[in-house]
C-alpha cells in the first residue's frame, strides 16, 4: 500500500514569456500552449541539486505518511540527472535522512524510471527482504536542455516526487508490466556521457516519431496489463499518464476510450519532468482529497531508450 506521498518543486516558477524571450522569434506563449499544453515550468535555483529536491520529496511523503522513518529498509531513486556520475542519489539521500546502513540505489529508465521503481520495489517486497520502501522521482532536466533548441527546451521542468510503500494484501501494486526497445535509442537521447564524451550533453529528440511512439507504446502497455490483472478500463478510478505533452495524454484518452474526468493533468503546471512526472500527479491526486480506500490508480509513462509501462495501483 501507499502509505504516505511526497512533492517538491523549485520556487522559480518560469512562464512561457519569460521563456519564450530568449528564444527564436515566432515563439511565444500560444506557440508552445498549442503544442503541448505547457504554460510554465519550475526550474531549480543555483546549486540545488536532485539530491535535494528528492530530500524535500521525501521528508514530505514521510510526514504524510506518519511512519517513523527508521522503519523504511530500501531506498530508490528514480533519476537520469544524478549530482555526480557516482556516488548515486539514493545513498545521498541515505545519508541526508540519516536511514543507518539499508540498501539505496539509482534507478535509470528516464521519463519510464518511476513506472519501473514501482516494479522493482514490488518485486524486492514480494522477496520477503524488503516491508518499506522509500520511491522517489527526481529530476533536473533543465541541466540537460539546449535553451537555443525550441523543439525541446520549452518542455522540461525540474521537480521530486516521492511515496512510501509498503506491501499489504488488500491494497498496493495490483500489477504491472515494463518494456524497452534499444532499436529506438536515436529518436530521444543525449548528446554526451561519461564514456563518450566526458560531459553530460544535451537532449536530442525526433519529436514526431517521439510522439507516436508514446502514444502507441503506452496504450500497448495498458491494454495489456488490464488483460493480465483481469480488468477493463472501467474498473480504473483514475489515470496518472506520464506528463509529456497534453496532445500525448488527449491522445491516450481517446485510444483507451478514458473519461477525461478521470485523468489526472499537471502537464500545464510542471511540464515535463521526467521520472518525477507521474509521483508528482500521484501526490497532487491525493492532496486534492478525492482518493478514497480501495480506488484503482493507473500508471504509464514512456521513457528514452526506449523504455515503457504501466502499473496498476490499489489504493
Amino acid at each position: 500500500m501507499v502509505l504516505g506521498t511526497g512533492l517538491y518543486l523549485p520556487k522559480r516558477v518560469v512562464s512561457n514569456d519569460e521563456l519564450a524571450s530568449t528564444l527564436v522569434k515566432d515563439t511565444n506563449d500560444e506557440w508552445i500552449k498549442t503544442r503541448t499544453g505547457i504554460k510554465q515550468r519550475h526550474i531549480a535555483a543555483d546549486g540545488e541539486f536532485t539530491s535535494h529536491m528528492a530530500f524535500e520529496a521525501a521528508k514530505s511523503a514521510i510526514t504524510d505518511s506518519g511512519i517513523d522513518k527508521s522503519t523504511i529498509d530500501l531506498i530508490i531513486v528514480c533519476t537520469t540527472t544524478p549530482d555526480n556520475t557516482f556516488p548515486s542519489v539514493a545513498t545521498k539521500l541515505q545519508g541526508y535522512l540519516g536511514l543507518g546502513h539499508i540498501p539505496a540505489f539509482d534507478l535509470q529508465a528516464v521519463c519510464a524510471g518511476f513506472v519501473y521503481g514501482l516494479h522493482v520495489a514490488d518485486s524486492m517486497m514480494h522477496s520477503g527482504n524488503y516491508k518499506r520502501v522509500l520511491l522517489v522521482g527526481a529530476e533536473r532536466m533543465t541541466s540537460l536542455l539546449d535553451w537555443n533548441d525550441r523543439g525541446t527546451s520549452v518542455l522540461f521542468g525540474d521537480g521530486a516526487g516521492a511515496v512510501i510503500l509498503q506491501k499489504e494484501q488488500d491494497s498496493g501494486v495490483i500489477d504491472s508490466v515494463i518494456y524497452s526497445d534499444g532499436t529506438l535509442v536515436d529518436i530521444l537521447y543525449t548528446d554526451g556521457g561519461p564514456s563518450s564524451s566526458q560531459a553530460s550533453g544535451v537532449i536530442k529528440m525526433q519529436g514526431q516519431e517521439v510522439f507516436k511512439q508514446a502514444i502507441n507504446r503506452m496504450s500497448d502497455a495498458a491494454e495489456k496489463l488490464l488483460a493480465k490483472a483481469g480488468m477493463d478500463i472501467s474498473d480504473v478510478d483514475y489515470f496518472v499518464p506520464h506528463q509529456a505533452n497534453i496532445r500525448i495524454i488527449d491522445g491516450l484518452i481517446t485510444r483507451l476510450g478514458l473519461d477525461d474526468s478521470k485523468v489526472v493533468k499537471t502537464v500545464d503546471r510542471h511540464a515535463n519532468c521526467s521520472a518525477a512526472s507521474v509521483p508528482l500527479a500521484l501526490a497532487e491526486l491525493k492532496k486534492g482529497g478525492k482518493l478514497q480506500k480501495g480506488d484503482v490508480i493507473m500508471m504509464t509513462a514512456i521513457g528514452a531508450g526506449i523504455t515503457w509501462g504501466a502499473a496498476l495501483l490499489k489504493w
